[in-house]
């Protein structure tokens, strides 16, 4: 058996979650050690498109002691440009960062705290700790419909994560299956690179990249939405199941309008039912996802004109209300891959946690932590980085320093004072705005 090595803390992951939490830890003179099991942030350059930008502002981008301070605070940051900011974080505070060591096994130790097994450059390695603090995120294992297999193999599939570029596909159109934020983007990518697009939505909402001239999640932000606990919406704990909407950074930032992008010749579909050999189904939800997606578009622009009106804040005149540009007509339900043309299937349904290696019953019934703002039932040990995990910018550069400050603290005993919550002042910003919010701003 290897010998146990001996630490405080152990934080599970080197993304931007686990380092935050590890800049924390530093600042407090806390032993601990980052696992992390390839390098830190690979997956911003691992599992992004060639084309990839925020569709966040530059400004949001900030981690305990290091921000955003380039030229371009309302722009929109490129993946690689998003790569190399995040790099130049750890040099600056110099956290216990073991790359390469792949956590395998996290078990609850007889008498308190945890051992942690793990696969480094050089062999097992295992860590007694305290404290774990799993910070790997919770996109974890793409999901692909188990039906997927039975398409014909000339059908080439891929994982919106294994997506890079129009040139990797083979000729031909491509189907996109879903209409999240990449699926949109990868849709839209295709689509500006001439290939004929046959999208099939979901039921992700849209929102307008400017409102009122400043972007609308700058708005949002200074409206208190991101700051806002998860308890406190509507439905509580549901709101972390809703689709975040669709918008692109591309190009200094725009819409996405798939209603324009169909009248170009995009193919628009509803939800994707099944499919087997080259054939695929669809339900007849185009006209109600697409009408949806623009009634939250436009209630997201009148909680802003309200918000406007009521704190007199600057603000160019509104503009004429969205107008549809395209309507669908009859919807089929069925393709024919062949027929159509249709060479290759990209998956933008999502991913699914893993937390299997996590050997503690800290889990409900369909594999998700159960926690409050990160912490378990179980003494010392916590998550961080999932999206929702407190608020809507939890899993964001945006909200992960104060989760991460927070679990910090309860491991240090130092808190910070809450002078009052962002609920309540978000109530104060924007009020009756939260009362919408599991559908507006989900």
């Amino acid at each position: 058996m290897t010998p146990a090595r001996r630490t405080s803390v152990v934080v599970v992951g080197g993304g931007q979650a686990g380092l935050a939490t590890s800049w924390f830890l530093v600042r407090d003179g806390v032993d601990h050690a980052v696992l992390e099991a390839a390098t830190a942030g690979h997956e911003w350059a691992d599992t992004r498109w060639d084309g990839f930008t925020l569709v966040t502002p530059n400004w949001h981008c900030r981690l305990p002691g290091y921000e955003y301070d380039g030229p371009d605070p309302d722009g929109f940051m490129t993946r690689d440009e998003v790569v190399a900011w995040l790099a130049g974080y750890a040099p600056g505070f110099g956290p216990p960062l073991r790359e390469h060591t792949r956590v395998t096994t996290l078990a609850e130790r007889d008498g308190g705290g945890f051992l942690v097994d793990a696969l480094g450059t050089d062999g097992p390695e295992r860590w007694q700790a305290d404290h774990v603090v799993v910070a790997t995120g919770g996109y974890h294992r793409p999901i692909v419909p188990p039906w997927a297999a039975a398409l014909h193999p000339s059908v080439t599939q891929l994982h919106s994560a294994a997506y890079k570029h129009a040139d990797q596909l083979p000729p031909g159109a491509v189907l996109v299956v879903g209409s999240g934020q990449s699926g949109a983007q990868i849709a839209e990518d295709l689509h500006l690179a001439g290939r004929r697009v046959h999208l099939a939505l979901g039921d992700a909402p849209r929102v307008a990249r400017f409102h009122r001239g400043r972007d609308c999640m700058t708005w949002l932000a200074e409206m208190g939405l991101y700051d806002t606990a998860v308890a406190r919406y509507p439905g509580g704990a549901t709101a972390r199941e809703k689709t975040n909407h669709y918008v692109t950074g591309r190009d200094g930032g725009r819409d996405i309008d798939l209603r324009r992008f169909a009248a170009e010749g995009m193919v628009l579909h509803g939800l994707l039912d099944s499919g087997r050999d080259r054939r695929v189904t669809f339900q007849p939800t185009a006209r109600e996802r697409l009408d949806a997606a623009d009634d939250v578009y436009r209630s997201i622009c009148r909680d802003i004109d309200s918000y406007i009106e009521r704190t007199g804040a600057d603000a160019l005149p509104p503009a004429p209300p969205y107008q549809p540009v395209w309507e669908p007509g009859e919807e089929p339900t069925s393709l024919d891959l062949a027929r159509a043309g249709v060479s290759a299937v990209i998956w933008a349904i999502g991913y699914r946690a893993d937390h299997r290696w996590v050997r503690s019953g800290v889990f409900d019934g369909s594999g998700r932590p159960t926690h409050a703002r990160g912490a378990t039932t179980v003494p010392g040990l916590y998550f961080l980085g999932l999206p929702w995990l407190h608020t809507w910018g939890s899993g964001r550069f945006l909200g992960v320093a104060a989760d991460a400050e927070h679990v910090a603290g309860m491991i240090t005993g130092r808190r910070d004072r809450e002078v009052e919550s962002a609920a309540d002042l978000a109530r104060r910003r924007s009020p009756g705005l939260l009362d919408r919010a599991v559908v507006g701003v989900g």
